[in-house]
């Protein structure tokens, strides 16, 4: 990972921009969307600086003065001269997915959210709204985090009741509804052979089963990338306990 992604709140907060033309006034249409407030060179209480300007002398004076002041500063279609890169946005407010190549190729990065923007549903942004309302109602059914992550984790995958990737005609009702069922944890062991060192290699099933397993079992040498895939907080064993833990456990293994 070359950059650090971070998503930054700007309701209030004043916003550096420098020039003007089409360049500057997207930049600026970005900022008020956000809340920013744009200001001048001169503004105190800037939190961030755009800066926009063709010619490379006058944007890299621009950029120079702003980075003393101890701003991070982005140069329109220059990433050699700028802190921090905006990515091609999808807005499905409050879900916001930025995609970045580090500068390499803009183009790219269009192209991957004209793709990724189809696969996503109007109904997204009302979904993660009727979750946040919900989260009170959550709270005091299920009671534990692991309960809570649970029963979140079986409604959002694949296929289930919320998969964010199926339109949702009634957001609130379907969130309703997920929150009144169960999130006790069965006891399960999933094994899965390993035949290479990409996780590529991985069925979407296999992946998913890591990405949400309570507890994780390593027999011999998995590549690291493929360890890598499981849930960064699962419980990591030495053996297969008798009785099994609740939850999901998954056994990485050679495939022989």
């Amino acid at each position: 990972m070359q950059q650090l992604p971070i998503f930054v709140n700007l309701v209030g907060r004043q916003v550096i921009l420098v020039g003007d033309g089409e360049p500057a006034e997207a930049k600026a249409r970005l900022v008020r969307a956000a809340g920013g407030e744009l200001a001048g060179e001169d503004a105190a209480n800037a939190v961030l600086a755009f800066v926009a300007l063709e010619d490379d002398a006058q944007a890299h004076a621009a950029a120079t003065r702003l980075r003393a002041r101890g701003l991070l500063v982005n140069v329109v279609d220059k990433p050699a001269m700028s802190d921090f890169l905006m990515g091609a946005i999808i807005d499905r407010s409050p879900v916001v997915v930025a995609i970045s190549t580090a500068g390499a190729s803009a183009s790219l990065a269009r192209a991957l959210r004209t793709r990724l923007e189809a696969l996503l549903p109007a109904s997204l942004g009302p979904l993660a709204r009727a979750i946040l309302a919900a989260r009170d109602a959550v709270s005091a059914k299920h009671p534990t985090p692991n309960d809570r992550r649970r029963l979140w984790e079986r409604a959002l995958a694949q296929g289930g009741p919320l998969d964010p990737f199926a339109a949702q005609s009634e957001p609130e009702a379907a969130v309703s509804q997920v929150v009144e069922g169960a999130s006790g944890a069965s006891r399960q062991l999933l094994v899965i052979d390993v035949a290479s060192f990409d996780p590529g290699d991985l069925t979407l099933n296999q992946l998913n089963a890591l990405a949400r397993c309570d507890a994780l079992l390593v027999e011999g040498p998995v590549a690291p990338a493929v360890i890598d895939r499981a849930r960064r907080d699962a419980v990591r064993l030495e053996a297969v306990p008798d009785p099994l833990p609740p939850g999901l456990m998954v056994l990485l293994r050679v495939s022989r």
